[in-house]
C-alpha cells in the first residue's frame, strides 16, 4: 500500500490507556524539500528528471513536497536562502539539484552552510561532493553513458564529423565531452569532434536556460559539416533539436529519454539520448530517509548500477545497438577506462 515504505520513520507505540487497548501506531509524514537548477521545472532535460524521480515519491510513498526554482541571475547567497528555508520550514531532507548548489567553494557553498546552520536536517546535493555528516552527495559516471552515445554518433555520421554542445564550461560538463569523444573515437578513429560550450561560471552558467544561444551553436556546428551534434547544455537542449530539424540533421539527448519529452515535430532527430537516472537518485534518497537508511557521503551512479545508460525509443540505434552494449559490457568489466577530461 502506498507510504508502506516509511512507516518505520514515523511509526509510535501508544501506551496502554488503561483499558487494555492494543498499542496503535501512527505514519509521519516525510516533509521532502527540494530546490531545482536554473531551468526548473520544465526544461526537458535535468531538472525534469529530479521532478520525474519526486513524483514517484508522491505515488510510492507517503510524502509531503515543497519545491522552489531557482533563478537565472541569482548569487550563491540566494541559493543558501533557498536551502535555509526549506530546513527552517520543517522540510527534512532537504534535496539541492545541481552543482551550483556546491558553490565555488563546496566546503564553505550554500549546502555547506545551509547543512551546518540545520544539523538535525539531512541533505542531498546531486551531481557535486559537499563533506558533510549530514549531506549525502548524489554523483553520476556520466562519462560512462557519454562513451556510449559518442560510439553511437560515430557510427551514424556519414560525413566523419559530429558535435558537442556543452550548457557551461566546468568540470562537470567537461565529464560528458570526454566521455563522448573517447566512445566516438573508439568507435571511428579518424572521427573529428567539434565543441562548442554556452557560457562559463561568470556568466553564471546561463548557457543552461537558453535555447536560442542553443540553436545557434548547433547551427554552426552542422554548417561546419557535423552531422550529429551531442547536448549536455540543459534547457537550451531544445535549440540543438531545433536546429537539427532545420539542417535536416541528427542530435542526442541527454539526461532523460528526450525522444518521449520534446515536441513531436522534433521527435525523429533524437537518434538516442544519454541517460542519467537523476529520477533514482532522488527516488532512492528519499526512500532511505522512509526507512531511516540516510547515508552521508558520495554515492555513485554508474552503468553498472543502471545509473547512466543510453535510450533505445524510437528505433534509431536499433542496428548497432550490440556494438554499443559490447562498449558496456567492457565498461563495466574494467576493460575500457573512460576519461573524465578531454
Amino acid at each position: 500500500m502506498a507510504g508502506a515504505a516509511i512507516v518505520a520513520l514515523g511509526m509510535t507505540a501508544c501506551g496502554d490507556n488503561g483499558g487494555g487497548a492494543t498499542p496503535t501506531a501512527t505514519k509521519k509524514t516525510v516533509k521532502v524539500g527540494l530546490a531545482y537548477d536554473i531551468g526548473g521545472r520544465g526544461d526537458k532535460s535535468f531538472n525534469d528528471a529530479a521532478a520525474a524521480g519526486l513524483e514517484k515519491a508522491k505515488t510510492d510513498l507517503n510524502i509531503e513536497a515543497n519545491e522552489l526554482e531557482a533563478g537565472a541571475t541569482e548569487t550563491e547567497q540566494d541559493k543558501y536562502n533557498r536551502l535555509k528555508l526549506l530546513c527552517q520550514g520543517g522540510f527534512n531532507p532537504v534535496i539541492a539539484v545541481g552543482f551550483v548548489y556546491a558553490g565555488v567553494d563546496p566546503a564553505n557553498g550554500p549546502v555547506a552552510k545551509a547543512a551546518a546552520d540545520c544539523p538535525n536536517t539531512k541533505f542531498a546535493i546531486i551531481d557535486s561532493v559537499v563533506d558533510k555528516p549530514n549531506v549525502a552527495s548524489l554523483v553520476f559516471a556520466e562519462e560512462q553513458g557519454s562513451y556510449l552515445v559518442g560510439a553511437a554518433a560515430a557510427l551514424k555520421s556519414t560525413t566523419g564529423r559530429i558535435g558537442f554542445v556543452g550548457g557551461c564550461k566546468v568540470d562537470l560538463i567537461a565529464k560528458f565531452e570526454a566521455g563522448y569523444i573517447a566512445g566516438a573515437k573508439a568507435a571511428k578513429p579518424d572521427i573529428k569532434v567539434d565543441v562548442n560550450y554556452l557560457s562559463t561560471p561568470a556568466d553564471r552558467c546561463s548557457g543552461f536556460n537558453d535555447p536560442a544561444k542553443g540553436k545557434t551553436a548547433a547551427e554552426g556546428l552542422y554548417d561546419a559539416g557535423a552531422d550529429v551534434v551531442y547536448q549536455a547544455a540543459g534547457g537550451s537542449g531544445v535549440g540543438v533539436f531545433q536546429a537539427a530539424k532545420a539542417k535536416g540533421k541528427k542530435a542526442i539527448g541527454v539526461d532523460s529519454d528526450q525522444y518521449n519529452t520534446v515536441d513531436p515535430a522534433l521527435k525523429d532527430v533524437i537518434i538516442t539520448s544519454m541517460l542519467k537516472r537523476v529520477d533514482t537518485a532522488v527516488f532512492d534518497f528519499v526512500k532511505s530517509m522512509g526507512e531511516d537508511k540516510f547515508a552521508a557521503g558520495v554515492q555513485v551512479f554508474d552503468l553498472k548500477k543502471e545509473g547512466v545508460g543510453y535510450s533505445t525509443t524510437g528505433g534509431f540505434v536499433d542496428d548497432i545497438k550490440t556494438q554499443l552494449d559490447d562498449y558496456k559490457a567492457k565498461i563495466i568489466a574494467g576493460t575500457i577506462t573512460v576519461p573524465t577530461k578531454p
